[in-house]
């Protein structure tokens, strides 16, 4: 009988340390992801205070030197250009290219290079250094590297592999801080991020945007970022507004698109003769973002967030405000230089929406800003359910769901048909050839990214 018991023991303990064994790569896995989604959660507030902090005191300069900016933007725009292909390559654009390329390619090495905590300590200087001179840039771009970048370092500090998943869940909580939008995070996950969206890496993403959701919320409260929309629109109107909003942002979303994959690949001779000369361009680009700042009266600076929250509200806004942002955006993109589109083609397409108000007399003003954010935000990054999920969830209207699904599905077919690449995955290319080695197109070596 003793030998029974000594052996049933002596059984017990190689189960438990088995046990133990298998357990303990998962529990350094998600010690590392949760201490990630709280650090970049943190992180993504300090970049947003920084961002607004940046466009503030823009504003004030230029509300003393109206015209400053005429000089002081093409200089910081050629300035920033040069310092980032001399200091910073991997991370010029927004950042959400280099997630997708290091996804791709599986390699440890790669993710660690292209998002290095140094990438992003680069990045989000340089984005703000943009914002503080007027570029048409949004921050979430930006945010989804340096969240992913600080998901890679928590795990290679706990020695814990490296898998697509990381990046992705990094990638969509960085979406959800920087708006305040978890269902938001989890759709960009899945529409932008995930090649391969497995339950494993489903769960991994699920529990770093909430944490990082519960970060944001916790500190900056529950806000609606672009105000809230309650009104409804009726079904007759619907019929008309969406395919109409739809039409107009999937043609301008998708010319955008491909004027920016066109110049990026740097095949036509417009586009080589153009990045010939990096650094002069991007100062012809900022002198182009400086003159319609100056001419809007400051509505096309920055993030464009201002004059989107006021159209939302049932503001009112020049007519202009649209087209000429999206000009200024188009300029800023060109250069390469950090920074996102995600905020600016919001605003552009609330200013595209502003200009439906006046076909649509009788329907709440808000409501129809609304669908044409989301027909030009489809258009430029063809991800519907992102699109209608941050908007419902930045404006509160939850009435519009159908309205803005009706808008997006042919606002994605339409802008399918104008580029048939998406936007962050052809301006992905260029990364996944550096990290592999391959020939790059002529005039490729300074793609822009957005």
């Amino acid at each position: 009988m003793p030998f029974f018991s000594d052996r049933a023991r002596h059984l017990l303990r190689l189960h438990a340390q088995r046990n133990a064994s298998d357990q303990w790569p998962i529990l350094k896995r998600r010690v590392a992801t949760a201490a990630g989604a709280v650090l970049l959660g943190l992180v993504a507030l300090a970049f947003a205070r920084a961002s607004d902090l940046a466009q503030e005191l823009f504003g004030h300069a230029v509300a003393r030197w109206p015209y400053a900016p005429l000089v002081a933007t093409p200089l910081a725009f050629a300035a920033v250009v040069w310092a980032t292909r001399r200091w910073a390559r991997d991370a010029r654009g927004s950042g959400i290219p280099q997630v997708i390329a290091a996804g791709r390619s599986g390699d440890e090495q790669v993710a660690t290079r292209l998002l290095s905590l140094g990438t992003a300590a680069k990045k989000l200087v340089l984005t703000v250094t943009m914002l503080l001179f007027g570029a048409s840039v949004g921050r979430e771009g930006p945010s989804v590297q340096v969240s992913a970048a600080i998901m890679v370092a928590l795990h290679r500090l706990l020695r814990v592999p490296i898998t697509a998943g990381v990046l992705i869940a990094g990638g969509a909580a960085g979406v959800a801080a920087a708006f305040n939008t978890p269902l938001a995070g989890v759709a960009f996950a899945i529409e932008e991020l995930a090649a391969a969206y497995e339950q494993r890496v489903a769960v991994l993403v699920m529990g770093a945007v909430m944490i990082a959701g519960m970060v944001s919320l916790g500190i900056a409260g529950d806000y609606v970022y672009f105000g809230a929309v309650h009104q409804t629109l009726k079904l007759h109107r619907v019929l008309l507004l969406a395919p109409l909003a739809g039409l107009l942002g999937g043609v301008a979303g998708g010319l955008f698109t491909r004027v920016v994959l066109g110049f990026s690949d740097g095949r036509t001779g417009w586009a080589r003769a153009l990045k010939a000369r990096p650094v002069l361009f991007a100062g012809l680009c900022g002198l182009v973002v400086a003159v319609l700042g100056v001419g809007t009266g400051g509505a096309t600076w920055g993030t464009g967030y201002g004059a989107t929250r006021a159209l939302v509200e049932g503001g009112e806004v020049s007519g202009w405000f649209g087209p000429a942002k999206l000009m200024a955006t188009l300029a800023t993109t060109l250069t390469g230089a950090p920074g996102g589109i995600f905020a600016p083609s919001l605003a552009i397409g609330a200013g595209f929406g502003n200009l439906l108000t006046a076909l649509f007399p009788y329907s709440p003003p808000g409501a129809v800003v609304v669908i044409g954010m989301v027909a030009y935000f489809v258009g430029v990054v063809r991800a519907p359910f992102t699109a209608v999920i941050i908007v419902s969830e930045t404006t509160a209207a939850r009435g519009l769901i159908l309205p803005m699904f009706a808008a997006a599905l042919i606002a994605d077919w339409i802008s399918a048909r104008v580029c048939q690449e998406r936007l962050y995955h052809g301006l992905a290319r260029p990364f996944v050839a550096e990290t592999e080695g391959a020939p790059r197109p002529a005039g490729a070596q300074s793609s822009s990214s957005s």
